[in-house]
Protein backbone atom coordinates (compact mmCIF):
# COMPACT_ATOMS: atom_id res chain seq x y z
CA UNK A 1 0.00 0.00 0.00
CA UNK A 2 1.79 3.31 -0.94
CA UNK A 3 0.43 6.65 -1.78
CA UNK A 4 2.11 9.97 -3.90
CA UNK A 5 2.53 12.83 -1.85
CA UNK A 6 3.37 15.17 -4.70
CA UNK A 7 1.98 13.07 -7.83
CA UNK A 8 2.83 16.69 -10.29
CA UNK A 9 6.24 16.57 -9.76
CA UNK A 10 6.12 13.67 -12.29
CA UNK A 11 5.90 16.00 -15.00
CA UNK A 12 9.62 16.20 -14.33
CA UNK A 13 10.19 13.12 -15.65
CA UNK A 14 10.23 14.72 -19.40
CA UNK A 15 12.91 16.31 -18.69
CA UNK A 16 14.83 13.45 -19.25
CA UNK A 17 13.78 12.60 -23.04
CA UNK A 18 14.75 16.11 -23.80
CA UNK A 19 18.29 15.86 -22.10
CA UNK A 20 19.12 12.39 -24.05
CA UNK A 21 17.93 14.19 -27.06
CA UNK A 22 20.90 17.36 -26.25
CA UNK A 23 23.32 15.05 -25.58
CA UNK A 24 22.91 12.75 -28.59
CA UNK A 25 22.94 16.06 -30.44
CA UNK A 26 26.07 17.58 -28.24
CA UNK A 27 28.09 13.75 -29.37
CA UNK A 28 27.32 14.45 -32.98
CA UNK A 29 28.68 18.24 -33.03
CA UNK A 30 31.92 16.80 -31.71
CA UNK A 31 32.56 14.19 -33.96
CA UNK A 32 31.60 16.70 -36.91
CA UNK A 33 34.59 19.20 -35.36
CA UNK A 34 36.91 16.49 -35.67
CA UNK A 35 36.83 16.72 -39.61
CA UNK A 36 38.65 20.57 -38.97
CA UNK A 37 41.16 18.74 -36.66
CA UNK A 38 43.74 15.89 -37.17
CA UNK A 39 43.48 12.34 -34.93
CA UNK A 40 46.58 13.17 -33.30
CA UNK A 41 45.98 16.11 -32.33
CA UNK A 42 42.94 15.59 -30.48
CA UNK A 43 44.70 12.44 -28.82
CA UNK A 44 47.63 15.12 -27.98
CA UNK A 45 45.24 17.75 -26.16
CA UNK A 46 43.14 14.77 -24.62
CA UNK A 47 45.03 11.37 -24.81
CA UNK A 48 43.36 8.46 -23.00
CA UNK A 49 40.07 9.82 -23.53
CA UNK A 50 37.06 6.79 -23.34
CA UNK A 51 33.99 6.99 -24.99
CA UNK A 52 32.39 4.49 -23.18
CA UNK A 53 32.94 6.81 -19.69
CA UNK A 54 31.02 9.51 -21.32
CA UNK A 55 27.70 7.28 -22.25
CA UNK A 56 28.54 6.01 -18.41
CA UNK A 57 28.67 9.32 -16.92
CA UNK A 58 25.84 10.58 -18.72
CA UNK A 59 23.67 7.71 -17.75
CA UNK A 60 24.83 8.26 -13.53
CA UNK A 61 23.21 11.59 -14.09
CA UNK A 62 20.13 10.55 -15.73
CA UNK A 63 19.88 7.87 -13.10
CA UNK A 64 20.71 10.53 -10.27
CA UNK A 65 18.04 12.90 -11.40
CA UNK A 66 15.39 10.14 -11.39
CA UNK A 67 16.07 9.42 -8.19
CA UNK A 68 15.80 13.03 -6.82
CA UNK A 69 12.58 13.43 -8.94
CA UNK A 70 10.96 10.32 -7.24
CA UNK A 71 12.41 11.73 -4.33
CA UNK A 72 10.20 14.88 -5.06
CA UNK A 73 7.06 12.94 -5.44
CA UNK A 74 7.33 11.31 -1.97
CA UNK A 75 5.80 7.74 -2.39
CA UNK A 76 4.68 7.20 1.43
CA UNK A 77 4.62 3.50 2.30
CA UNK A 78 1.83 2.29 5.16
CA UNK A 79 4.46 0.56 7.00
CA UNK A 80 3.10 1.92 10.33
CA UNK A 81 -0.21 1.23 12.10
CA UNK A 82 -1.21 4.67 14.23
CA UNK A 83 -3.89 4.19 16.87
CA UNK A 84 -6.42 7.12 17.22
CA UNK A 85 -8.38 7.38 20.44
CA UNK A 86 -11.91 9.94 20.04
CA UNK A 87 -12.97 11.33 23.04
CA UNK A 88 -16.61 13.50 23.10
CA UNK A 89 -20.16 12.85 23.91
CA UNK A 90 -23.26 11.71 22.02
CA UNK A 91 -25.52 13.63 20.53
CA UNK A 92 -29.25 13.17 19.02
CA UNK A 93 -30.76 15.68 16.50
CA UNK A 94 -34.25 14.78 16.71
CA UNK A 95 -35.53 16.80 13.78
CA UNK A 96 -39.62 17.88 13.85
CA UNK A 97 -40.63 17.30 9.78
CA UNK A 98 -44.30 17.76 10.51
CA UNK A 99 -46.32 20.04 7.75
CA UNK A 100 -46.23 22.63 10.08
CA UNK A 101 -42.47 23.45 9.35
CA UNK A 102 -43.37 24.74 6.08
CA UNK A 103 -44.42 28.05 7.71
CA UNK A 104 -42.48 30.61 6.35
CA UNK A 105 -42.73 33.00 9.85
CA UNK A 106 -38.91 32.39 10.02
CA UNK A 107 -37.18 32.78 6.55
CA UNK A 108 -36.89 30.65 4.22
CA UNK A 109 -39.26 28.50 6.47
CA UNK A 110 -39.31 26.59 9.73
CA UNK A 111 -37.80 23.30 8.48
CA UNK A 112 -34.83 25.35 5.62
CA UNK A 113 -34.22 26.70 9.25
CA UNK A 114 -33.92 23.74 11.41
CA UNK A 115 -31.48 22.01 8.38
CA UNK A 116 -29.36 24.80 8.49
CA UNK A 117 -29.18 25.01 12.26
CA UNK A 118 -28.00 21.61 12.84
CA UNK A 119 -25.69 21.57 10.06
CA UNK A 120 -24.17 24.95 11.79
CA UNK A 121 -24.06 22.91 15.47
CA UNK A 122 -22.29 20.00 12.95
CA UNK A 123 -19.45 22.52 11.95
CA UNK A 124 -18.50 23.61 15.38
CA UNK A 125 -18.17 19.29 16.67
CA UNK A 126 -14.95 18.07 17.73
CA UNK A 127 -15.01 14.45 17.98
CA UNK A 128 -18.49 13.89 19.14
CA UNK A 129 -20.65 11.60 17.98
CA UNK A 130 -23.75 12.76 16.00
CA UNK A 131 -26.83 10.83 15.16
CA UNK A 132 -30.09 12.25 13.31
CA UNK A 133 -34.17 11.20 13.43
CA UNK A 134 -36.58 12.96 11.97
CA UNK A 135 -40.08 12.75 13.36
CA UNK A 136 -43.54 13.99 12.46
CA UNK A 137 -47.06 11.70 13.84
CA UNK A 138 -44.20 9.14 14.15
CA UNK A 139 -40.70 9.36 14.52
CA UNK A 140 -37.60 7.14 12.03
CA UNK A 141 -34.23 7.12 12.38
CA UNK A 142 -32.17 8.46 9.41
CA UNK A 143 -28.58 7.89 10.75
CA UNK A 144 -26.97 6.09 13.40
CA UNK A 145 -24.78 7.27 15.97
CA UNK A 146 -21.48 7.86 14.24
CA UNK A 147 -18.31 10.82 13.89
CA UNK A 148 -18.80 11.14 9.81
CA UNK A 149 -20.08 14.28 9.97
CA UNK A 150 -20.51 14.72 5.78
CA UNK A 151 -22.35 11.78 6.37
CA UNK A 152 -24.69 13.77 8.88
CA UNK A 153 -25.18 16.89 6.59
CA UNK A 154 -25.92 14.39 3.43
CA UNK A 155 -29.00 12.66 5.91
CA UNK A 156 -29.67 16.18 6.87
CA UNK A 157 -30.15 17.81 3.67
CA UNK A 158 -32.57 14.94 2.61
CA UNK A 159 -35.19 15.61 5.09
CA UNK A 160 -38.41 17.19 4.38
CA UNK A 161 -42.19 17.24 5.14
CA UNK A 162 -43.04 14.75 2.55
CA UNK A 163 -40.96 11.34 4.37
CA UNK A 164 -43.75 10.86 6.42
CA UNK A 165 -47.05 9.90 5.06
CA UNK A 166 -49.05 10.36 8.43
CA UNK A 167 -48.75 14.02 9.67
CA UNK A 168 -49.38 15.29 12.69
CA UNK A 169 -46.26 16.39 15.53
CA UNK A 170 -46.06 13.64 18.37
CA UNK A 171 -43.07 14.64 20.65
CA UNK A 172 -43.15 11.87 23.32
CA UNK A 173 -42.46 9.34 19.73
CA UNK A 174 -38.97 11.03 19.17
CA UNK A 175 -37.75 11.31 22.61
CA UNK A 176 -38.64 7.73 23.27
CA UNK A 177 -36.67 6.33 19.85
CA UNK A 178 -33.82 8.81 21.19
CA UNK A 179 -33.33 6.88 24.27
CA UNK A 180 -33.03 3.78 22.00
CA UNK A 181 -29.63 5.61 20.38
CA UNK A 182 -28.03 5.25 24.36
CA UNK A 183 -27.12 1.74 24.73
CA UNK A 184 -23.95 2.25 26.12
CA UNK A 185 -24.43 1.88 30.15
CA UNK A 186 -21.53 2.83 31.41
CA UNK A 187 -21.93 6.36 29.59
CA UNK A 188 -22.66 9.53 31.83
CA UNK A 189 -23.66 12.04 28.99
CA UNK A 190 -26.99 11.35 27.20
CA UNK A 191 -27.85 14.55 25.21
CA UNK A 192 -30.52 14.82 22.88
CA UNK A 193 -31.16 18.27 20.96
CA UNK A 194 -34.94 18.49 19.79
CA UNK A 195 -35.29 21.36 17.29
CA UNK A 196 -39.19 21.63 16.69
CA UNK A 197 -41.72 24.50 16.38
CA UNK A 198 -43.78 22.81 19.56
CA UNK A 199 -46.63 21.97 18.25
CA UNK A 200 -47.34 18.74 19.89
CA UNK A 201 -51.16 16.98 19.09
CA UNK A 202 -50.36 14.08 21.43
CA UNK A 203 -51.12 14.53 25.07
CA UNK A 204 -48.27 12.13 25.83
CA UNK A 205 -45.05 14.31 25.63
CA UNK A 206 -44.50 14.94 29.37
CA UNK A 207 -44.90 11.22 30.55
CA UNK A 208 -42.06 10.57 27.30
CA UNK A 209 -40.05 13.43 29.11
CA UNK A 210 -40.34 11.47 32.50
CA UNK A 211 -39.21 8.65 30.86
CA UNK A 212 -36.41 10.42 28.83
CA UNK A 213 -34.86 11.64 32.12
CA UNK A 214 -35.17 8.48 34.28
CA UNK A 215 -32.96 7.23 31.32
CA UNK A 216 -30.46 9.74 32.22
CA UNK A 217 -30.89 12.02 29.09
CA UNK A 218 -30.66 15.28 28.75
CA UNK A 219 -32.86 16.94 26.09
CA UNK A 220 -32.07 20.54 25.09
CA UNK A 221 -35.13 22.25 22.74
CA UNK A 222 -34.74 24.96 19.97
CA UNK A 223 -37.86 26.59 19.01
CA UNK A 224 -38.30 27.21 15.87
CA UNK A 225 -40.38 30.18 13.80
CA UNK A 226 -42.67 32.77 15.74
CA UNK A 227 -45.34 32.87 18.42
CA UNK A 228 -47.65 34.94 16.25
CA UNK A 229 -47.09 32.27 13.65
CA UNK A 230 -47.99 31.95 10.08
CA UNK A 231 -49.81 29.88 7.45
CA UNK A 232 -48.83 26.56 6.22
CA UNK A 233 -48.12 27.05 2.08
CA UNK A 234 -48.94 24.45 -0.09
CA UNK A 235 -46.95 24.71 -3.21
CA UNK A 236 -46.78 22.48 -6.17
CA UNK A 237 -43.41 22.81 -8.07
CA UNK A 238 -42.16 25.52 -5.81
CA UNK A 239 -45.48 27.28 -7.04
CA UNK A 240 -47.94 28.71 -4.11
CA UNK A 241 -51.36 27.19 -4.86
CA UNK A 242 -53.14 28.09 -1.62
CA UNK A 243 -52.70 27.54 2.47
CA UNK A 244 -53.55 24.50 4.37
CA UNK A 245 -57.44 25.10 5.61
CA UNK A 246 -59.06 23.33 8.79
CA UNK A 247 -62.65 21.28 8.39
CA UNK A 248 -64.29 25.01 8.64
CA UNK A 249 -62.72 26.85 5.58
CA UNK A 250 -60.45 28.76 7.76
CA UNK A 251 -56.58 29.40 7.00
CA UNK A 252 -54.87 27.53 9.41
CA UNK A 253 -52.04 29.66 11.80
CA UNK A 254 -49.39 27.48 13.32
CA UNK A 255 -47.88 28.99 16.07
CA UNK A 256 -44.72 27.93 17.57
CA UNK A 257 -45.80 26.19 20.92
CA UNK A 258 -42.37 27.64 23.72
CA UNK A 259 -44.48 26.31 26.66
CA UNK A 260 -44.34 22.72 25.89
CA UNK A 261 -40.73 23.11 24.88
CA UNK A 262 -39.40 24.32 27.69
CA UNK A 263 -41.20 21.59 29.59
CA UNK A 264 -40.00 19.02 28.08
CA UNK A 265 -36.39 20.89 28.99
CA UNK A 266 -36.98 21.37 32.04
CA UNK A 267 -38.08 17.83 33.07
CA UNK A 268 -34.71 16.49 32.06
CA UNK A 269 -32.44 18.83 32.79
CA UNK A 270 -31.98 20.51 29.82
CA UNK A 271 -32.61 23.96 28.64
CA UNK A 272 -34.79 25.93 26.18
CA UNK A 273 -33.63 28.43 23.79
CA UNK A 274 -34.81 30.43 20.28
CA UNK A 275 -33.61 28.10 17.72
CA UNK A 276 -33.89 31.46 15.35
CA UNK A 277 -30.91 33.05 16.00
CA UNK A 278 -28.33 30.37 14.68
CA UNK A 279 -25.73 32.07 16.31
CA UNK A 280 -27.07 32.05 19.70
CA UNK A 281 -27.41 28.22 19.27
CA UNK A 282 -24.00 27.27 18.17
CA UNK A 283 -22.51 29.36 21.50
CA UNK A 284 -24.58 27.67 23.29
CA UNK A 285 -24.13 24.32 22.44
CA UNK A 286 -20.71 24.60 22.12
CA UNK A 287 -20.73 26.21 26.10
CA UNK A 288 -22.66 22.74 27.05
CA UNK A 289 -19.95 20.57 25.65
CA UNK A 290 -17.29 22.27 27.06
CA UNK A 291 -18.83 21.40 30.26
CA UNK A 292 -20.07 17.69 29.62
CA UNK A 293 -17.85 14.94 30.52
CA UNK A 294 -16.00 13.10 27.76
CA UNK A 295 -16.47 9.41 26.69
CA UNK A 296 -13.73 7.90 25.29
CA UNK A 297 -14.81 5.94 21.81
CA UNK A 298 -13.87 2.92 20.45
CA UNK A 299 -10.01 2.93 19.70
CA UNK A 300 -9.51 2.71 15.58
CA UNK A 301 -6.61 1.94 13.69
CA UNK A 302 -5.77 4.27 11.02
CA UNK A 303 -3.03 3.40 8.04
CA UNK A 304 0.03 6.29 8.63
CA UNK A 305 1.86 6.53 5.64
CA UNK A 306 5.63 7.09 5.83
CA UNK A 307 7.57 9.30 3.94
CA UNK A 308 9.98 7.46 2.01
CA UNK A 309 11.57 10.75 0.07
CA UNK A 310 15.04 10.13 2.31
CA UNK A 311 16.33 7.29 0.59
CA UNK A 312 15.64 8.62 -2.83
CA UNK A 313 17.18 11.43 -2.61
CA UNK A 314 20.18 9.93 -0.81
CA UNK A 315 20.32 7.36 -3.57
CA UNK A 316 20.37 10.32 -5.98
CA UNK A 317 23.40 12.38 -4.10
CA UNK A 318 25.35 9.04 -4.05
CA UNK A 319 24.93 8.61 -7.88
CA UNK A 320 25.95 12.12 -8.48
CA UNK A 321 28.76 11.61 -6.33
CA UNK A 322 30.00 9.17 -8.44
CA UNK A 323 29.67 10.43 -11.89
CA UNK A 324 31.49 13.84 -10.22
CA UNK A 325 34.48 11.62 -9.22
CA UNK A 326 34.87 9.47 -12.51
CA UNK A 327 37.02 11.23 -15.33
CA UNK A 328 36.26 10.68 -19.17
CA UNK A 329 39.74 9.34 -19.52
CA UNK A 330 40.49 5.46 -19.78
CA UNK A 331 41.05 3.52 -16.94
CA UNK A 332 44.50 2.33 -17.39
CA UNK A 333 43.81 -1.28 -15.66
CA UNK A 334 41.08 -2.12 -17.64
CA UNK A 335 42.76 -1.21 -20.69
CA UNK A 336 45.58 -3.23 -20.29
CA UNK A 337 42.56 -6.45 -19.62
CA UNK A 338 41.54 -5.86 -23.41
CA UNK A 339 37.97 -7.34 -22.91
CA UNK A 340 36.85 -6.78 -26.22
CA UNK A 341 40.64 -7.77 -28.03
CA UNK A 342 41.02 -4.26 -29.29
CA UNK A 343 43.80 -4.64 -31.40
CA UNK A 344 46.22 -1.99 -30.17
CA UNK A 345 47.61 0.42 -33.02
CA UNK A 346 51.37 0.83 -34.07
Amino acid sequence: MYLLDEPTYAYFFLMIPILFVLFLWIIKWKSNTQKFISIKMIEYLSPNRSRLKIFFKFLLLILSLSFLIIGLINPKMGTELETVKREGVDLVFAIDVSKSMLAEDIAPNRIEKAKRLVSAIINNLVGDRIGIIAYANQAIPQLPITTDYNAGKMFLQSLNTEMLSSQGTALNSALDLSSSYFNDEDQTNRVVFLISDGEDHSEEAESASIRASDRGIKVFTFGIGTESGGPIPIKIKGVLESYKKDENGEVVITKRNTKTLKLISKITNGQYIDGNNTKEVVSFVTEILKNLEKKEFDAKKFVSYKDQFQIFTFISFILLLIELFIFEKETLWLKKLNLFNEKKSK
